[in-house]
């Protein structure tokens, strides 16, 4: 079960005006559940996005780009249960039909159009049932249904992640809405994870585009589940302007650092929320690299504790087998780094430093941290003064077993 992660109320994500949202269900891998999601953006909002560095992006990842390089987006459409990754020409060709039959229906270009898809890599997309689907998504699309676009984007999750924040700036209530999903084939740059977030805030593309990329390096990029870099990773940031706030036209405008906290703060809930929702998941671990020469150091030895499946493993068994997390810091890849000088807590548990065990340590101490659900595991480095946050979880039998059943 997800560690310590509800589904949030309806009433608790605040609508964005300018922004309405409609579901329905075309049957792609699942006859009945909800499955596309048409997301409605009314004229003059503001849209920007960071995507996967897979080479092997999706058709759709690929045709998004192109378009938000181009017409102003009208509407994003989503599709769960295939991911229509792996599929060529023809993968590109399927895409585009989607984007044209939505923009037939709204009577826009199709360049318009901003395609999304999540599921299973290397199958054709069904762009008929997707196609067929449309005029019902829009059938019922309204301001309020943020929860119901947060299920059905959902593919292994268990739990619908979405989040709200309302931010006062310069006399002004600002409102940021946002939802996710992602549990399996997670690690940044981006990872399996589709994010959509807006606000009423107005905002210049340019500065958009900026924000977008220091919203995702605080938030999605710091989270790992597995180290398996998706082919479909999005991250959509709009902007509708109808707070009626002045424009944030440079990043010098004192509004954007409160805007960039606020929608930085969303961002992270939702990231983590993956985590907690990680396939399998009892654990949420928190692995806080401190005293670096660089921030990029310190995340290339948390990413190595993150992703080590010994790791993993141990924190599922809640078995303090701890020399697992020096082994890992150690191959981490940083070379000139003095073992002796560092130090590693568990908690609040100092565990190892002087290059071995703490002399204080005691077996009895770990293993009490280890049997919690939420740990945090925390090494000074004693190189420099940077410093990172990550946000993994453990391996269990599940996702294993869920991994293996993934197609069936």
């Amino acid at each position: 079960m997800p560690v310590n992660l509800i589904a949030p109320q309806a009433s608790a994500l605040l609508p964005i005006a300018g922004v309405q949202l409609g579901t329905a269900s075309a049957g792609i891998k699942t006859v009945g559940r909800k499955d596309v999601t048409v997301i409605l953006l009314e004229a003059g909002t503001q849209v920007a996005g960071v995507f996967t560095q897979n080479r092997f992006c999706a058709a759709p990842v690929i045709l998004a780009r192109q378009h938000l390089s181009g017409t102003a987006p009208r509407a994003l459409v989503i599709n769960t249960g295939n991911a229509n990754a792996g599929t060529g020409e023809d993968g590109l060709a399927r895409a585009k039909q989607t984007c044209a039959a939505l923009a037939k229906l709204l009577n826009c270009p199709a360049e318009a159009i901003l395609p999304f898809s999540t599921g299973v890599i290397l199958e054709p997309l069904p762009a008929e049932k997707l196609c067929a689907a449309l005029p019902a998504a829009l059938g019922n699309v309204q301001e309020n249904h943020w929860l119901e676009a947060a299920q059905a984007i959902m593919t292994t999750d268990i739990v619908a992640k979405g989040t709200s924040r309302q931010v006062r700036i310069n006399g002004i209530n600002i409102t940021i809405t946002g939802i996710s999903k992602g549990s399996g084939m997670i690690h940044p740059n981006m990872a399996t994870m589709l994010g959509f977030i807006a606000t009423d805030a107005a905002i210049a593309q340019p500065v958009l585009a900026q924000m977008v990329k220091q919203v995702a390096d605080a938030s999605f990029n710091c989270i790992t589940v597995d180290g398996d870099t998706s082919t479909n990773d999005s991250l959509m940031l709009m902007a509708t302007g109808k707070a009626g706030n002045s424009l944030i036209g440079d990043s010098t405008d004192q509004a954007y650092p409160m805007l960039l906290q606020a929608i930085s703060e969303v961002a992270i809930e939702l990231a983590q929320a993956i985590v907690r929702d990680g396939e399998g998941a009892t654990k949420f671990i928190r692995i806080q690299i401190e005293g670096g020469t660089s921030i990029a150091e310190c995340r290339k030895i948390g990413y190595a504790i993150a992703h080590s499946p010994l790791v993993k493993t141990a924190f599922f068994a809640s078995d303090p087998n701890l020399g697992r997390i020096l082994a890992a810091i150690g191959y981490a890849g940083v070379d000139d780094l003095d073992v002796n000088l560092l130090q590693l807590w568990l908690g609040t548990v100092l565990v190892a430093e002087h290059g071995g065990r703490a002399a204080s340590y005691r077996e009895s101490d770990g293993q009490a941290v280890m049997r919690q659900a939420e740990i945090t595991v925390r090494a000074d480095l004693h190189r420099g003064t940077a410093s990172a946050t990550l946000w993994t979880c453990d391996f269990s039998y599940d996702y294993v077993k869920i991994n293996a059943e993934y197609r069936s």
